[in-house]
Order: structure tokens, then sequence, then C-alpha cells
């Protein structure tokens, strides 16, 4: 009998091997005893307090994790910019789960951009059990875990690769699963003892390199551009984390109190806002959501008293971002907006602005991810100290 936890896909006749079969089975039991293993939601759990405390360091070095990425990669992202130039696909699944689902959202514009046919961010279970008639020769499978021992996205690889797709992974994790069955990976170079940080803004790196060889292959429109733009992001992203790290501690120090965080963004950043909702959950027992800038509309979105982040670049999603910030002040709620160096549209609506350095919109989630992590972590440490307070008063 197979056990509760295995897969579905276990169940239909000729989909995998005897082979792939006991990776599921394999997979899926050791991610099962992760999660039971995760912290607590109590204000004081000693292993959630000790990964937030340990996730600093991670998130401010993240740009030299990049620069390592970067420079490790060089021969495995050509060869497989070179297979993906060939013009042979007319299809790209970007898939993950959590924060590596937000990085295939992220990645998006500038593959597309660069590949000229549509690629699709999947979420890993979605993709597995109700996308993979879809797939087939022509179409190139893009998956990211940093353990490469997701047990969702492991099995979208495995129903790629029966398919007969091109699979790429990404992974931070040598020998892995996922290392060992896409049939190109490329390795982040990034820690993770903390909770996520350089392990998303490394790979997303690498896939914005991706975009910037295909690009230069095919010679597309975007091609120069991408590439001028991607080679300073390094050095920006120091930029950004010596500017706003201070300011976001103040911000949350006086919002820790609050039990819900909203954030909110467009196009790229909509990933950026589903990060920050992510650091929240993961560095508070608070609840966090994140909105889709146009969806915040279609409900009463945002409540009296909660604080909304508005991520968002200069580029096609202000307007209605600005529509957001006025109406978040309607709801009486707080607001926040991080957003380009020179945007005005968000003078005097924002409690603060936070402005960070221009890049190409499709390349700004490697800065805007950095104070969507920010805000989670201090919030995070600000939880912390009021819990000492509350317990030693």
């Amino acid at each position: 009998m197979r056990h509760p936890i295995a897969s579905p896909l276990l169940d239909i006749p000729g989909l995998f091997d005897d082979r792939q079969r006991a990776i599921v089975e394999r997979v899926s039991a050791a991610e099962r005893a992760h999660i039971l293993a995760l912290p607590s939601d109590d204000p004081l759990d000693v292993k959630r307090r000790f990964r937030v405390e340990a996730t600093r360091n991670e998130l401010m070095s993240q740009p030299d994790a990049v620069r390592r990425s970067i420079l490790a990669n060089s021969d495995a992202l050509s060869r497989t910019a070179k297979r993906l130039s060939s013009g042979h696909f007319d299809r790209v699944f970007l898939v993950g789960a959590g924060d590596s689902l937000a990085v295939m959202i992220a990645a998006r514009a500038a593959l597309e951009s660069a590949l000229g046919v549509a690629c699709e961010p999947v979420q890993s279970l979605e993709f597995a059990y109700y996308q993979r008639s879809t797939v087939d020769g022509r179409t190139a499978v893009i998956a990211l875990s940093s353990s490469g021992e997701t047990t969702r996205t492991v099995e979208a690889l495995l129903v790629a690769q029966s398919a007969g797709a091109f699979t790429i992974g990404l992974t931070n994790t040598v020998g892995s699963t996922l290392d060992v069955e896409a049939q190109n990976s490329i390795h982040l170079a990034a820690t993770r003892v903390g909770w996520p940080t350089q392990s998303s803004t490394a790979a997303l790196a690498l896939l914005f390199n991706l975009a910037v060889l295909v690009g230069n292959h095919r010679q597309t429109a975007l091609a120069a551009v991408l590439d001028e733009n991607f080679s300073r992001i390094p050095q920006l992203m120091e930029s950004v984390l010596e500017r706003v790290d201070l300011p976001i501690a103040r911000i949350a120090a006086a919002e820790a109190a609050r039990p819900m965080h909203l954030f909110s963004g467009g196009g790229p950043n909509w990933a950026a806002a589903i990060v920050g909702s992510a650091k929240v959950k993961e560095c508070t027992p608070d609840h966090s959501t994140a909105i889709q800038v146009e969806e915040y509309h279609h409900y009463n979105s945002q409540k009296k008293g909660e604080p909304l982040w508005l991520l968002v670049p200069s580029g096609a999603s202000v307007p209605r971002a600005v529509e957001t910030a006025a109406d978040a002040h309607r709801w009486d709620g707080q607001l926040y907006v991080v957003t380009t160096d020179g945007e005005d549209a968000f003078e005097a609506l924002a409690d603060h602005t936070f402005f960070l350095p221009p890049v190409h919109e499709f390349l700004s989630p490697m800065l805007f991810f950095l104070p969507a992590q920010l805000i989670g972590y201090h919030l995070g440490m600000a939880q912390f100290a009021l819990a000492e307070a509350a317990r030693d008063a």
C-alpha cells in the first residue's frame, strides 16, 4: 500500500519507471520529516530565533553570493544558453514552490524577451499534477529548488523528463536529486543557514544571466540594454542594502505589534511582494499576504491600521499602484512605498518612501527583493524584543 504522503502520480500506470517511483517515495518521506522539524509560532521559539538571527549575515552578503554564482556557472550558463537559443523550443515552464516560484515569476519577463516564446511560471504541484499533458519534446522546463529535494519540484522535473522535455535544474546542492536528474544543472553558490535570502537572489541572478546570454545569441531588441544593466547589479545591491537597512529597522519596530502585514506589486515585482510576505511568515508568528496590485482593488483588501508595503519601480505598474496608495489611506491603513530614484508619483501618499537606484524594470527584482527580505527580518527581531520585554515585566 502506498504511503499516504506519497504522490498520486504513482497511481498513474506507465508515467514513471521503477527508478523514478523510488525517487518520489524517498524525497516525499524526507521532506515530511523536514516539515515536522520546523520552528513553532511561540514568540520566543529558540529554533526560529536561531534562523532569524542567522538570516542577517546571509541577507547582507547577497551581492557576493551573486558574484560567486555567476563566476562559478560561466560554462554551464553558456551551454544552456546555446541549447535554448537553438529555436527548438516553443514553450518554457518555470517551475518552483515557495520562494523558488517567486524567483520564476521575477525572471519571466527577461526570459521571454530573450527567448521570444511564452515562459510560464508554474507552482510545482500544479505543473506535475495538472499541466503535464501540455509537455513534449519542444518544451523546456527550468526547475528551481535550493535543496534539490523539494518533492513536488522533483516530481515536476520527472514528469518533464518522462515527456521528453529539455530539463534544467537550478539548485544549491550538488548531487541532489534535482541536480542528478536534470539534463543541465546550474549550481547556486549560496548559503542557507537562516531563512532563504541569497539562495533566491543568486538563483534569480543566474536566470537573468541566462536571459542576457540567450538575448545576445539571438540579437534581441533588449539584449544590449539588459546586458549593460545586469553588469551593475551586484554593486547596486550593495547600495540598496546600505540605504534601506536602518530605516526599515525603525519602521519594523513601530509596526511590530501588528498581527497582519500586506505586500503588493505588479509585473516582475509581484514576486518581490511574495518574497516580502514569505519572510514575515518565516521570521514572525504573524499573518502576512501578498496581493497583486490589480487584485488589491477587487476586494476590501486592507483593514484599518494594517501596514501595506508597495514595491513598485518606475514602469507600467505605477499608475495602478498610485490608486492602490490612495485606497490604502481610504481604508485607514499604513502605507510604505519602495520605488525608483526620481519617481514622484507617490509624493504625499506614503507614510514613508524608499528610493532605489534605477535599473531596467525586468531586472529590478534583484534590488526590490532586498527591502522585502529586510522587512521580515527586522519585524522578527523587533518581535523577539517585545516578547522578551513581556516575559521580563
